[in-house]
């Protein structure tokens, strides 16, 4: 709808100037309806410059051209075949812009010999500054209208990947809380079933391990689902601010994950060496499930096997290594699927941190998990 108002309006004041404009000495041709025709041959086109921008301004300058050739008063086409060069520049590339710029001025030139005597020089100079900048402002439009585009496909782009990197990471924390507190169930609630009537106190000691597992995979799912909606208010903070979530698990929860695993029949012994200090939370959270997820792998795949956990704290690092004795599949671990996300998980939270996780076989049997992630600490002062 602008662009017919434009054409229209452009075309209308032409039309007008063409009309009453004075010539005493009989100068030019005088106006007739050809004139008029050639005159609405140059605008009405404008009407779909957007769309067929070269081909609008081809039409226009050979209407202009054969206008300037009648004799007519060379102004009145002058906005409308500038209009036509700027649409060209601002909607092609640079390299056909520039032909339409240069056929332009040629046919403006071509028209200023129609000037006045005595200001020929002016209208070429007038006319090829004219040209040149309108076909800048068109070229400086296209450039950017392409900036915005680029701008805003990197923006949809960065939105895409902050979607992904947040399915990633909840999925991450998913597996890494149902995966181990589900083994632990599992377990105790087979040996429950399995001794219910002749171990009547075995059977109650794995039920109190059943629930303390489901009641710690709550608690975990609370503080995950807390974190997801931190933006929102939660109804049960007096202030209206978010609930404060349950702590997050690290290696200070290192002994009740071990009992836990323990009472699953798992026996595990755990080492400490260095002088351990307060890790970052997500190291420490890091540090934890590497822990949960290895100790969940050999419930799964090495059952009642000796596994020990060693932990060691370094000046700029920690690490952390679970090792057992049993025999376990290989290829459930190696081989990609939905085994193998665990390790996948393992590896995604090290790479967050700069960590690197090593998995493999001990030739002595048994398999072999290690985590070691750098810790920024503040130099010490002199």
């Amino acid at each position: 709808m602008g662009d017919v108002v434009c054409a229209v309006g452009a075309l209308w004041l032409s039309a007008v100037m063409l009309h009453n404009w004075r010539d005493p000495h009989g100068y030019w041709r005088a106006p007739d309806i050809l004139g008029y025709l050639l005159l609405g041959s140059v605008y009405l086109p404008l009407v779909l410059r957007r769309r067929f921008p070269v081909a609008v301004h081809a039409a226009t300058a050979l209407c202009a051209a054969f206008y300037y050739t009648r004799g007519y008063y060379h102004i009145p086409v002058v906005c409308g075949l500038l209009i036509a060069l700027y649409t060209a520049a601002a909607y092609r590339d640079r390299r056909v812009s520039a032909r339409c710029a240069g056929l332009t001025l040629g046919v403006l030139l071509w028209g200023a010999r129609l000037a006045e005597p005595g200001i020929g020089p002016l209208s070429v100079g007038f006319v090829t500054v004219a040209t040149v900048v309108f076909w800048v402002a068109g070229d400086g439009s296209r450039r950017l209208r392409v900036l915005t585009l680029r701008l805003r496909r990197e923006q949809e782009e960065k939105a895409r990947r902050a979607v992904m990197e947040e399915r990633i990471q909840i999925a991450r924390e998913l597996h890494d809380v149902i995966a181990h507190h589900v083994s632990v169930i599992s377990v105790q609630t087979g040996l429950a079933g399995y001794v219910v009537t002749t171990d009547p106190a075995t059977a109650r000691s794995a039920l109190d391990v059943v629930a303390a597992s489901a009641r710690e995979a709550l608690a975990e799912m609370r503080r995950m689902l807390v974190v997801l909606r931190e933006d929102d208010p939660a109804p049960g903070a007096p202030d209206g601010g978010p609930d404060p979530a349950p702590d997050v698990p690290g290696l200070g929860r290192l002994g009740e994950l071990v009992q836990r695993v323990a009472a699953a029949g798992v026996p595990v012994e755990v080492s400490v060496t260095g002088t351990a200090y307060p890790l970052p939370p997500g190291i420490d959270l890091c540090a934890y499930r590497m822990v949960q997820e290895a100790l969940t792998n050999v419930m799964k795949h090495a059952p009642a096997a000796r596994t020990t956990v060693h932990v060691h704290y370094a000046r700029d690092s920690v690490s952390v290594q679970v090792r057992d004795e049993g025999a376990r599949e290989r290829v459930s671990v190696r081989r990609p699927g939905p085994a193998g996300q665990g390790l996948i998980g393992m590896r995604e939270r090290a790479t967050i941190y700069h960590g690197t996780v090593v998995a493999r076989s001990v030739p002595e049997g048994g398999f072999e998990v290690s985590l070691t992630v750098p810790v920024p600490r503040p130099s010490p002062v002199a």
